[in-house]
């Protein structure tokens, strides 16, 4: 019996299979699983199973996934895709009689207004009706999700956006992945669904004042309208539909779908999540 992660040459699958070593898992039970089987060289090195899986190819699959095992399987990356290649994923789990299924969902995911939830509930969805045993991971924010925004910000002093006065829970790939590695070699997870954020909720002005000390220079945040924001992300050479999904997904911040904090991060971690300044400090 092992515990299979997909997506292990993604960045939150790889830091979760450097998690379940640290937590003193056996490699010989831990398969990484991914598309592009060379960069899992070092950790096939280290003595944990490598395996090419994708979710496009079911015999991958197949070839993987084995009667008792505990599957991670992580969110794919192509919406509009996502929904088709977790069925391949779930269908090939209750094939091979696996022990159980944990999923990266999404924050929030059976009443939330996010436009990234619909593929996560359909697959949470899909997972319940397999039959298999699950636990759900949803996923809140990545703090790493502001590290291009601050280089905007070293050249231009400005963060811009249209989420007004919404706050984000955030926190760091690697949280998320302690938290998942917890469950994968924890008991009493199965048909558990966790709310997984930061433990801090924080405005743009307090990422405005981030930047600012992380920079050593003056970052003013620049409320815009969602209109003002589509058109300066045009500008900028987004084309409509990339443009309106972020000013969609700033709306959904403005609204707050983002902004809870239950602590389940934290407690499945074992510790504090890790503050916005520390988290974008090395891209400083």
């Amino acid at each position: 019996m092992s515990i299979v992660v997909t997506g292990a040459t993604g960045q939150l699958g790889r830091l979760v299979v450097e998690q379940l070593l640290a937590r003193g898992v056996d490699p010989a039970h831990v398969v990484a699983g991914g598309r592009a089987t060379e960069r899992l060289a070092d950790l096939a090195e280290r003595g944990v199973r490598t395996a090419r899986v994708d979710y496009d190819d079911p015999a991958t699959l197949d070839a993987v996934l084995a009667a008792g095992d505990t599957v991670l399987l992580v969110s794919g990356s192509q919406p509009g895709a996502r929904v088709a290649q977790h069925r391949a994923v779930v269908d090939a789990a209750v094939r091979a009689g696996v022990a159980r299924i944990a999923y990266t969902s999404i924050l929030g995911a059976e009443d939330t207004p996010l436009v990234l939830a619909p593929d996560h509930q359909a697959t949470e969805a899909m997972i319940r009706e397999s039959g298999l045993p699950f636990t759900l991971l949803r996923n809140g924010w990545y703090s790493e999700n502001y590290v291009q925004p601050l280089q905007q910000a070293r050249e231009t002093g400005v963060v811009a956006s249209s989420v007004g006065d919404g706050r984000v829970a955030s926190a760091t790939r690697a949280d998320y992945a302690a938290a998942a590695a917890a469950v994968l070699t924890g008991e009493g997870h199965e048909n558990a669904a966790y709310e997984l954020s930061g433990d801090t909720a924080w405005s743009f002005d307090d990422l405005a004042a981030t930047y600012s000390e992380l920079l050593g220079r003056e970052v003013t945040y620049v409320r815009r309208t969602p209109e003002e924001q589509r058109a300066a992300l045009l500008a900028a050479g987004l084309d409509e539909g990339t443009a309106g999904f972020v000013v969609t997904m700033e709306g959904n911040i403005r609204d707050g779908a983002l902004a809870h904090t239950t602590g389940d991060l934290a407690r499945l971690a074992g510790r504090h999540t890790t503050p916005l300044v520390e988290a974008l400090r090395p891209a400083a």
